[in-house]
């Protein structure tokens, strides 16, 4: 028989509740008083077993949960990891996170997290399931970082539970995420940037990318960019929004059936040469994907947002070239205007289609990729530009208040993942020690 106060005829001590034994069931029943109903009545919790020792143990717990304020509100919704996932998606993460952090969250709960774990439940589920499906998700091929992102939003998810007492515990800080080893940035070389930028200033638009290594602009930021916030006399560039594609959300009454012949039934084959990617997964019974195919689809497309961080509403000083580069451009944009006529859409773009709508960041990446090989330089993101504006200010030694200025930073911990030492740097420093050990007398 478990352990526990009881008076000297066996029943519960005053104050803990009521524990007896019933005949005319043949059962041991348990009763602890452990709050109130929204009535005002007082909230009793019933523990009953037909063996002693189990219903006493039972019944110390019910005890034990109300003395410490973790008994379960009788009025509280019994949550699956799917319900609660789907609640915190559509009704408590949209008020905190930004679109594209949002979108991550979509798929890492809706193609990975749900499928593999949604039928338990919330208050039950253990590290090792989360660790399980990991392990699954490596070996089906994917890569740590989906994995470790998949975790991340398990986290945070799950956090929120044990905030608002749904749980009590939660068991992301105790399941380990595969490790993830950082990806080694190596920033465009004083070779590699004349030959990107004589390639550039070759073709259309190509402004665009001596912006993204001279002032290391973000790739949303540089597409924002508007006239009206370029002061040709001060020779300063405003950063205030930035661009980006989003997906359709359906505009009709009824999101299931308008998808409906578009809706994926089975499986792919096991050798499937459609995807790239791993493949989907067929798609729910109540499936309401498929927007962009909506007749009144709604939110999608390019959308012009703010820039992501206060710190990122900044000034650049354009330097004198770049701000020459910039007038050229402009009267190449007039010519343009003038061609097409009433095909023009003015929307007050610096770079845009020849119709004068904004580019798509996907198209602008593939110009990107384009010219690195018209340049002759190896493979390298559109964002390692970025990285490259960031290492030219280290090489000039501008001061770190400067530094997080221009790049827009809100921490000055982001130089060590911006900032990279390169050869020339090292060069330099060889240089400088050799001067200091073996100077001539």
């Amino acid at each position: 028989m478990a352990k526990g106060k009881k008076n000297q005829d066996g029943r519960a001590a005053n104050g803990t509740g009521s524990f007896y034994y019933s005949e005319q069931d043949g059962y041991w029943h348990g009763w602890v008083v452990v709050g109130t109903l929204d009535n005002g009545k007082p909230d009793r919790r019933h523990v009953m077993r037909r063996d002693e020792g189990e219903a006493w143990e039972g019944f110390l717990k019910l005890i034990q949960a109300r003395d410490t304020g973790t008994v379960r509100k009788a009025s509280q919704q019994r949550w699956t990891v799917e319900t609660w996932l789907e609640h915190w998606l559509a009704n408590i993460a949209p008020l905190t996170t930004r679109y594209k952090g949002l979108v991550g969250y979509k798929t890492a709960v809706r193609r990975h997290l749900i499928p593999g774990l949604g039928g338990h439940r919330l208050e039950r589920v253990e590290p090792d399931k989360f660790e399980k499906l990991y392990a699954k998700m490596l070996a089906s091929g994917l890569k740590p970082g989906t994995v470790h992102q998949v975790h991340r939003t398990a986290r945070t998810a799950f956090g929120e539970a044990e905030r608002r007492q749904l749980i009590f515990r939660n068991p992301l800080r105790i399941a380990k995420a595969p490790r993830v080893d950082e990806e080694e940035v190596e920033p465009l070389d004083a070779g590699e940037i004349q030959r990107v930028l004589a390639a550039a200033l070759r073709r259309r638009n190509g402004v665009r990318f001596v912006i993204a290594l001279a002032l290391g602009a973000r790739q949303g930021e540089s597409l924002a960019i508007k006239w009206s916030r370029l002061d040709e006399q001060a020779g300063i560039l405003r950063v205030r929004t930035q661009l980006q594609r989003r997906t359709w959300e359906h505009g009709c009454s009824d999101p299931h059936k308008c998808g409906e012949k578009y809706h994926k039934v089975e499986s792919c084959p096991k050798k499937c040469k459609r995807h790239k990617r791993p493949c989907p997964p067929p798609c729910p019974k109540d499936c309401i994907g498929h927007a962009r195919m909506c007749p009144q689809r709604t939110g999608g497309g390019l959308v012009e947002v703010p820039v992501k961080s206060k710190a990122g509403r900044r000034k650049f000083a354009v330097p004198a070239e770049l701000l020459d580069l910039l007038h050229k451009h402009r009267e190449q944009q007039n010519a343009e205007r003038e061609q097409a006529g009433s095909e023009w859409q003015e929307e007050g773009w610096i770079f845009t289609q020849p119709n004068g709508k904004p580019i798509d960041p996907r198209r602008d990446y593939d110009e990107w990729v384009d010219l690195l090989n018209q340049a002759e330089v190896r493979k390298a993101r559109l964002h390692d530009a970025r990285h490259t504006a960031a290492t030219v200010l280290l090489i000039l030694g501008v001061a770190d208040r400067t530094v997080m200025d221009i790049m827009g930073w809100s921490s000055l911990s982001m130089k060590q993942r911006y900032m990279h030492v390169t050869d020339d740097i090292r060069n330099e420093v060889a240089e400088q020690l050799n001067g200091y050990f073996w100077k001539t007398p």
